[in-house]
């Protein structure tokens, strides 16, 4: 069993709010405990959201499983600019 100072967050992703749930689901259902940090500001302001900006939410996973879930962001992310 790994400690806390072994598990760490990670931030896998930031977008908007539609983006970020969406993603939130595909890890959820890979069995990766996921998290999503600004929601509400990312709600309240979805015309302020910029890449990496003011009213992004973000994406956060446990470092324990940061290379699958990144394997699935880095797949959503290519979808994202088809």
């Amino acid at each position: 069993m790994k400690t806390e100072e072994e598990i760490r967050p990670i931030e896998i992703f930031t977008g908007t709010v539609w983006q970020a749930v969406m993603l939130k689901n595909l890890l959820e259902d890979a069995g990766i405990k996921v998290y999503l940090r600004n929601e509400i500001n990312g709600t309240i302001f979805p015309f302020l959201t910029s890449f990496d900006g003011a009213g992004v939410v973000r994406v956060v996973v446990a470092s324990s499983d940061y290379e699958t879930a990144n394997k699935i962001a880095n797949e959503y992310k290519e979808n994202l600019e088809k």
